[in-house]
């Protein structure tokens, strides 16, 4: 394994570097879901799904009228193919604009499982080891009590603290991954690595500075290269506050009295990895597909994201790396993720049993984008 001090220089490209790792078009195994125009529902042919289509609909109308969320967008889908995508409300309330099947979202820790995808590829090439100390990629982060790994990281094991107060409602502008380490880079460890299960969304703050430390490539562009284009995922990017980004919804929170306001201005670029990419419904439908089955990740690949870690007791935690694990009534396998962001909320679950797909999103802070949720319209299509 090399270190972080000779990361990647046997790659004259970031095209060189995708080949090499296999990820470019003539070897990823999974197609693409669905086309890169929105779905349109008027025009698709659902066929079988009609029912469960109908039923899906009324469920998210009454959701919007019922918690006032302004839009949201959903797509099912069944291993490489779209059963449905829609969009509902209005992706900015000032001028009338609907969401559509290309409106992007705050997908928030949704992030999570897209970052788990790149440290899967360096691990694959074997250029990142997951229990190696932090600091063989990272080593101007601090040393802690406890040594601490990129698998306790990604599990949320390893003791770094979550935000405090208003944190998350950062508008401060780092321009690198390893700047935005400062919020908490001082701070003692909550628990030793491996004895408490603690959300972190800082921990993946780290993760993407040891995917930076390992692959010897800027954290997004190596996402952008890795994951989002091998992938298909085009209308998926970072949440840049200084750029004009395509298609991105308006954000929205509920005020104290009830009301939709607009969100406060927020920017994410302290914690891209955990909470700071946009993406769409079919964007994430295509994320979950190439993790169905082996193909864009080598089978043991999928198993070391998807099994559950465990505390120091034997005790599971139901967390894989970047993804949540559970069985679902019938004894499925379901893996996901949910996000909460200034603004979006998202749900995205794959069923590793039947490649059932299904991901929604909203931009209303305070909707409820839930596993149950998310349950409901899979056993629409499950019938």
């Amino acid at each position: 394994m090399t270190s972080a001090a000779a990361p990647w220089t046997r790659f004259r490209s970031l095209a060189a570097l995708a080949v090499a790792l296999g990820v470019g078009a003539a070897g990823f195994a999974c197609e693409p879901v669905g086309d890169q125009q929105p779905a349109g529902v008027e025009d698709a042919q659902y066929g079988p799904h009609a029912s469960a289509i109908d039923e899906a609909r009324r469920i998210l109308d009454s959701l919007l009228v019922a918690e006032s969320i302004p839009g949201l967008s959903a797509a099912v889908g069944r291993e490489s193919q779209v059963i449905w995508s829609q969009g509902f409300g209005l992706a900015d309330l000032a001028h009338d604009v609907p969401v559509t099947p290309l409106t992007k979202f705050r997908v928030g820790s949704v992030s999570k499982p897209m970052t788990a995808a790149a440290a899967a590829r360096l691990i694959e090439a074997g250029e990142l080891d997951a229990d190696a100390p932090i600091q063989t990629y990272v080593p101007s982060f601090p040393e802690k009590r406890w040594p601490v790994t990129t698998r306790q990281l990604a599990g949320h094991l390893a003791g770094v603290r979550h935000y405090r107060g208003a944190e998350n409602f950062s508008a401060v502008r780092y321009p690198t991954v390893t700047a935005g380490l400062a919020i908490f880079r001082d701070d003692s460890l909550e628990s030793e690595p491996g004895t408490e299960y603690s959300y972190s969304s800082y921990g993946w703050n780290l993760v993407s500075a040891v995917v930076e430390g390992a692959s010897g490539t800027s954290f997004l562009v190596f996402m952008d290269s890795v994951v989002f284009r091998p992938l298909g995922m085009r209308q998926t990017t970072a949440d840049h506050t200084d750029s004009i980004v395509p298609h991105r919804t308006r954000f929205y929170v509920r005020g104290s009295d009830g009301r939709v306001l607009n969100a406060p201005y927020v920017d994410n670029s302290y914690k891209w990895a955990g909470g700071g990419f946009l993406s769409t419904p079919e964007d994430l439908l295509r994320f979950a597909n190439a993790h169905h089955r082996p193909g864009y990740l080598r089978a043991e690949t999928l198993e070391l994201l998807f099994a559950s870690q465990r505390l120091q007791t034997g005790e599971e935690t139901g967390y894989g790396i970047g993804w949540r694990t559970r069985q679902n009534a019938r004894g499925e396998r379901i893996v996901g993720h949910g996000g909460s962001s200034v603004g979006g909320r998202t749900i995205m679950t794959l069923n590793r049993d039947t490649g059932l797909i299904v991901a929604i999103v909203a931009n209303l802070s305070s909707a409820p984008m839930t596993a149950d949720l998310a349950s409901r319209i899979e056993d629409l299509f499950a019938k």
